[in-house]
């Protein structure tokens, strides 16, 4: 099969696998015990955290383990660090938007301009807030945020700020400390990992209070014996990550102009957030006359894996919420279709896609 769909989730790397098996066998101890396959567990545990420390430029007792990124989003939000006004945007994962505690008196949507990028002015003109979350990247455009200059805007109004990293991590270059961000949210599927992991980043564990409790695991912020296969997945993963970005990125970038360059001989094809900052992976497009999801049968059919959207949402019968942030023509909306490349992909697959999607609007038009 052809598999353009990272952004939906990552074929485990190889690499990540052979250095969690162990952990799935003979290393089965728990890392809350004190005899020594337990330590083995604790220091693989340890090792994880400072790998994706570094991978993010954080320190390693900032991060705190979770099954994912949906897990992480509900502790930013949930955990007490909102006291009265929560400010958001209209683009961001339903994890956010289906999330937003009653402990916010007060909840501000910032809308997107037709490009996708959050409005500045708009956060600007804003009543004072306490707390605010803005992904970093879009999961269905691409669309990058310029998360360090919201932050700057948070910081005047002395509010606490998080940023959903889940589609960014492995993409493009995250330095937390410089982004100024309070917490972050990341996810080991998206890079390679193994699914049911994630992780928030936090400064202020000190004044959260968990979600889940019952045992003092996490420094006391997620309580439950920790899967430590997976932490070591997401480890191996950050680690792999951090020494093949640049190589991942130029890849993904020449593999995307390659593919939209063919996109524009198309007729009626548009390419949301084209002109914007993107993920160098991520083409989410839209073609007149066609709907996504009968495009997206048709291709897979063809042995052809895209999406129509984001896949936490995928069984909703409304279109995309984040195109009609951008306030774009519903009928155009609905024939949106996302490809997500990934590290092996290659040019010769995409000139496959590209007849096939040809064929297939062809037939459907």
């Amino acid at each position: 099969m052809i598999y353009f769909d990272h952004n939906a989730t990552t074929a485990l790397d190889e690499r990540v696998l052979e250095e969690m098996l162990p952990f799935l066998g003979q290393l089965h101890g728990n890392p809350s015990g004190l005899y020594r396959l337990a330590r083995v567990s604790r220091s693989a545990i340890e090792t994880a955290r400072e790998r994706i420390a570094q991978l993010i430029n954080a320190q390693p007792e900032h991060i705190i383990f979770t099954s994912g990124g949906t897990e992480a989003n509900n502790l930013a939000l949930k955990s007490g660090l909102i006291k009265s006004h929560l400010m958001t945007s209209e683009i961001e994962h339903p994890s956010i938007l289906e999330s937003l505690p009653e402990s916010a008196l007060k909840k501000t949507l910032i809308g997107v301009g037709t490009d996708g990028i959050i409005s500045f002015q708009e956060i600007s003109d804003a009543a004072d807030f306490d707390f605010a979350s803005f992904m970093l990247a879009n999961n269905e455009t691409g669309a990058i945020q310029d998360i360090k200059k919201i932050t700057q805007l948070a910081k005047n109004r002395a509010a606490l700020i998080h940023t959903d990293a889940v589609q960014a991590l492995g993409k493009i270059s995250i330095d937390f400390q410089d982004l100024g961000v309070d917490l972050m949210s990341i996810s080991s599927h998206k890079i390679y990992g193994p699914k049911g992991c994630g992780a928030l980043i936090s400064k202020h564990k000190s004044l959260m209070t968990a979600l889940m409790t019952g045992g003092g695991q996490e420094q006391g912020m997620r309580a439950g014996t920790e899967n430590v296969a997976a932490i070591v997945g997401f480890g191996k993963a950050a680690e792999l990550a951090r020494l093949e970005l640049e190589e991942r990125q130029e890849h993904s970038f020449k593999l995307r102009e390659y593919l939209e360059r063919q996109l524009h001989g198309i007729p009626a094809i548009k390419i949301f957030s084209e002109f914007v900052p993107r993920l160098p992976n991520t083409a989410q497009i839209g073609i007149q006359g066609c709907i996504g999801e009968m495009l997206l049968m048709q291709l897979d059919q063809q042995n052809i894996a895209v999406s129509s959207g984001s896949a936490c949402a995928s069984n909703e019968e409304a279109s995309s919420h984040v195109l009609a942030a951008m306030r774009i023509d519903p009928e155009l909306a609905q024939s949106a279709i996302r490809v997500s490349l990934g590290k092996n992909n290659t040019l010769e697959e995409i000139d496959v896609f590209v007849q096939k999607l040809k064929q297939i609007i062809a037939k459907n038009r």
